[in-house]
């Protein structure tokens, strides 16, 4: 088996160009299984069985559903290659099930470790004025870091309480923006970002010190530094402030329908992975309005 293990990797290297990384990844893959077929001699005596066999006692072993995908696709680009090539009759891996991924669960943070990072926020140059405004419109709309980076002054409506959004898929959405937000947003746009304009600078709403637009990685930085200033245990990033805004709204009663909308899900399946965070949130809920809860 090792020397058409060996002659697949040169046709993944040579005729399909892939990388040295993804070679290593099939060739160890391969190699495991090759080991694991002590009792098996010739490829033609491998079954179905035996992959599937194979595949469960590595699912048992305690292997990441995205580790038994990754084994799995390599057994089937393998086996109908040695098909294609009429090494082997029959595509024997052609009806092997992939798994899903594992469902990774959104990290969020508390309610107060929240205020504590936006109340220790200096406002008293533009840059705290930025910052602040920044996180807060982070927390109270959900939006996502490519959604604020891109945010536009024409499409924030201060007096009506909102902002106009382009999310993923190039769709539009109107997203409300809380009051606290709305403050810390008036002050750094009357007090702090003509300090940041110069004439280069767009209508971009957050503005670097050289008056561009914030980049992903500058957003980021900002909201990791500023959670370590506010002595939070863990360093925040922007997703983590979107998935508590989902989170902190369904523990307040908010109907995920509605929890969709705001954060521009397609799907909302997607949605009902902050039903899995916020198990006591809803069963708090569960127990005060259900009549026999």
């Amino acid at each position: 088996m090792n020397q058409s293990i060996n002659r697949f990797i040169m046709f993944l290297a040579t005729e399909r160009g892939l990388s040295k990384n993804y070679q290593l990844l099939v060739r160890r893959n391969l190699e495991k299984f090759s080991n694991w077929l002590t009792n098996v001699k010739q490829l033609d005596s491998i079954t179905t069985d035996d992959l599937s066999e194979y595949l469960s006692k590595r699912k048992k072993e305690g292997l990441a559903a995205s580790s038994i995908r990754q084994n799995v696709v390599s057994l089937k680009i393998f086996f109908r290659f040695l098909c294609n090539h009429k090494i082997l009759s029959e595509d024997i891996a052609e009806g092997l099930f992939s798994p899903k991924p594992d469902q990774l669960l959104p990290k969020t943070i508390n309610q107060k470790d929240v205020i504590q990072l936006l109340e220790s926020i200096e406002t008293s140059d533009p840059l705290g004025m930025r910052d602040r405004a920044l996180i807060e419109l982070l927390y109270s709309s959900g939006l996502r870091l490519g959604e604020i980076m891109e945010a536009l002054l024409e499409n924030l409506y201060v007096e009506e309480g909102h902002i106009r959004v382009t999310g993923k898929g190039n769709k539009t959405r109107i997203v409300p923006i809380g009051k606290k937000a709305l403050e810390a947003i008036n002050n750094y746009l009357e007090k702090g970002r003509k300090k940041l304009v110069n004439s280069k600078s767009t209508s971009h709403i957050f503005l670097s010190i050289r008056g561009k637009k914030l980049s992903p990685s500058r957003i980021w930085q900002i909201v990791k530094e500023r959670s370590k200033r506010a002595n939070i245990n863990s360093p925040i990033h922007p997703h983590q402030l979107r998935h508590s805004f989902a989170t902190h709204l369904l523990s307040g009663g908010a109907d995920l329908r509605i929890i969709q909308e705001l954060l521009g899900h397609a799907d909302i399946s997607t949605t009902q992975t902050y039903t899995h965070v916020d198990e006591k949130g809803l069963k708090k809920v569960h127990k005060k309005f259900h009549p026999r809860g």
